[in-house]
């Protein structure tokens, strides 16, 4: 077994999660989300995260608007919905005990 699909698999596990996350607080474009992202070691490249805003604007947690850009053609700004919202409390609630779970089974005694 190779430790880099692993790793992987565990990325993606959480990668809604984050996504959400970013959008909390400001609406973002796909570049600022993706900059987010590596920030935060995540190792996520365009082809992954496009068909996965698609997703979940599809299934109602975002919603996009259009904005003129100075510097190009224009930005899909990307912003949670009140549903968006909801979902992300309770992913975060359950990120919160799963997190407490592997730490504890994970923890050295």
């Amino acid at each position: 077994m190779k430790i880099e699909n692993t790793k992987a698999q565990m990325r993606k596990g959480v990668l809604e999660y984050c996504i959400l996350s970013i959008l909390r607080e400001d609406d973002k474009y796909a570049s600022e989300i993706l900059g987010a992202l590596k920030d935060a070691k995540m190792l996520v490249v365009e082809g992954t995260i496009y068909p996965l805003l698609t997703r979940l604007k599809n299934a109602g947690l975002l919603q996009y608007r259009w904005e003129e850009s100075t510097s190009g053609p224009p930005r899909k700004y990307y912003a949670l919905t009140e549903t968006g919202k909801i979902f992300l409390k309770e992913l975060s609630t359950t990120w919160n005990e799963l997190s407490n779970a592997v730490t504890l089974v994970t923890s050295k005694k």
